[in-house]
C-alpha cells in the first residue's frame, strides 16, 4: 500500500505530465487601456500592434490568438499631448508618429527609442500623417495646413494652405504622385508631389469629410463623411462626387479598404459595418464597441483581423478573413427576407439581440432602398 507521501508524489508526477493545453481564440484577447486610444497601427511583416492614446502615451504589443499571450513590448511618453496618428514604415524598422503638441517622432521599433523629433513641424496641432516611400512624409494639421517632408535633408518641401478647416486623412495614388487630403472643411483636395503643386479643391460636402481611400484599381476615391455617408469621386473628376450614399450610420469616422470594392467602416455609434463600393450596399456588421465612438479601425498585414480602438479604451480584433469572399447579391436577397443588419463575425451581435433595434429597416425603408437598388443598377454605380 502505498504511503501518503508516495501518493502526492504520483498525482504531482501525473499533474506535470498532463499540463493544460493552452486555449487557441478564433482573435486575440482584448487589450484594456489606460486611456483611449486614438490611432493603431498593424506592423508590416510581424505580429505587433501600435497603439497611440489620448495622454501621448505610444504602446507596442506582441498579440496572438493563444489565449494570454498578448504582451506589452514597450511604451513611451515622448508626446507632450494625445498622439493622433502612428504608423509604421516599410520594413517596419520605424515608427512615425504625430501629436497635438505639433511634434514629429519617429521611434525605433525594435529598441523602443526616440530616434528623431521635429519639434514644432507646424504651427498648429497635427492631425493626419502618411508615408509615401522610405523618404517622403506628408502630414496635415488643425487649421488645413498639408506639409511634405523629405527624412533625407529634414526639412519639408510642400507647405500649402487650401483647406479652410483640420485635415482628417491623407491618402496617395500608386505612383506616389498625387496626395489626395480629406478635411473637416467638406473638401477634397488634390496635391500634386512631383510638381511640388496644389491642384484643387473638390465642391463643399455636406459635413466634414472624415477620411479618404483610393479604390476600385485606382478609379474612385472614397471618403467618410460625419453625416454618416460616403462620397465616391472618379479619379478624373475631382471637382464633383460621382455617387453618394448613406449607410444608416450616425457618422462615419474612419474607412479602410479590405479589398478593391469592399471596405470597412467605423462610427460613432460604435459598429464596424463591412460596405461594398459600386454596387454601393451596407453587407453586415464585423463587430461593435457597444455604445462607445470607434477612433480608428486598422487591417491586418494579411487581412485577417481587424483592430479597433473606441471610447471603452480597449482594442478589439474583429475576424474579417470572410469579407473578400463575400457575395453582394447574395446579401441582398436575403437583406428583402428579414430587413437586418447581418452579423459577419462569432464576435459581432447576434441580428436578433435588442442591440440591432436602431439598425432595422422599416418596411417602407427597404421598399425605398430596392428601388434605389434598381436605379443604381442603371446609373454610374453599375458600370463597376
Amino acid at each position: 500500500m502505498a504511503t501518503p507521501s508516495e501518493h502526492e508524489d504520483s498525482c504531482e508526477e501525473e499533474t506535470a505530465e498532463e499540463p493544460k493545453a493552452p486555449k487557441i481564440r478564433q482573435t486575440p484577447e482584448d487589450i484594456k487601456l489606460d486611456a483611449i486610444a486614438i490611432t493603431l497601427a498593424f506592423h508590416p511583416s510581424q505580429d505587433i500592434l501600435a497603439a497611440g492614446d489620448i495622454d501621448g502615451d505610444i504602446y507596442l504589443y506582441s498579440y496572438s490568438c493563444t489565449e494570454g499571450e498578448n504582451k506589452e513590448l514597450w511604451s513611451s511618453g515622448h508626446h507632450l499631448k494625445s498622439c493622433r496618428k502612428v504608423v509604421f514604415s516599410s520594413d517596419g524598422q520605424k515608427l512615425f508618429s504625430v501629436s497635438k503638441d505639433k511634434a514629429v517622432h519617429i521611434m525605433d521599433v525594435e529598441a523602443g527609442k526616440l530616434v528623431t523629433r521635429i519639434p514644432k513641424a507646424h504651427k498648429v496641432s497635427i492631425n493626419a500623417l502618411l508615408l509615401v516611400d522610405e523618404n517622403i512624409f506628408a502630414t496635415g494639421d488643425d487649421e488645413g495646413t498639408l506639409k511634405v517632408w523629405d527624412l533625407r535633408k529634414g526639412t519639408s518641401f510642400m507647405d500649402l494652405k487650401h483647406h479652410e478647416d483640420y485635415i482628417s486623412d491623407i491618402a496617395v495614388d500608386q505612383a506616389k504622385k498625387i496626395l489626395l487630403t480629406s478635411s473637416g472643411d467638406g473638401t477634397l483636395g488634390v496635391f500634386n508631389i512631383k510638381r511640388r503643386r496644389f491642384e484643387l479643391l473638390s465642391e463643399i460636402q455636406i459635413g466634414d469629410l472624415t477620411s479618404v481611400s483610393i479604390m476600385k484599381r485606382g478609379r474612385k476615391v472614397v471618403c467618410g463623411s460625419t453625416e454618416g455617408s460616403l462620397h465616391i469621386f472618379n479619379w478624373d473628376g475631382f471637382g464633383a462626387t460621382s455617387d453618394c450614399f448613406d449607410i444608416q450610420a450616425e457618422s462615419v469616422d474612419c474607412i479602410v479598404p479590405i479589398t478593391d470594392s469592399l471596405l470597412c467602416a467605423a462610427s460613432m455609434d460604435g459598429v464596424i459595418r463591412a460596405v461594398s463600393v459600386l454596387p454601393n450596399r451596407v453587407v453586415g456588421s464585423i463587430g461593435q464597441h457597444v455604445g462607445e465612438p470607434i477612433e480608428e479601425i486598422t487591417p491586418s498585414r494579411d487581412t485577417k483581423f481587424l483592430a479597433s480602438c473606441a471610447h471603452d479604451q480597449l482594442i478589439k480584433f474583429w475576424d474579417i478573413s470572410s469579407i473578400p469572399d463575400m457575395k453582394v447579391n447574395d446579401y441582398r436577397r436575403r437583406k428583402k427576407k428579414d430587413g437586418r443588419l447581418k452579423a459577419l463575425s462569432n464576435k459581432a451581435f447576434d441580428t436578433g439581440q435588442n442591440f440591432f433595434a436602431g439598425l432595422l429597416d422599416t418596411k417602407e425603408e427597404n421598399d425605398k432602398e430596392e428601388e434605389d437598388d434598381e436605379e443604381d443598377d442603371d446609373s454610374d454605380s453599375g458600370s463597376d
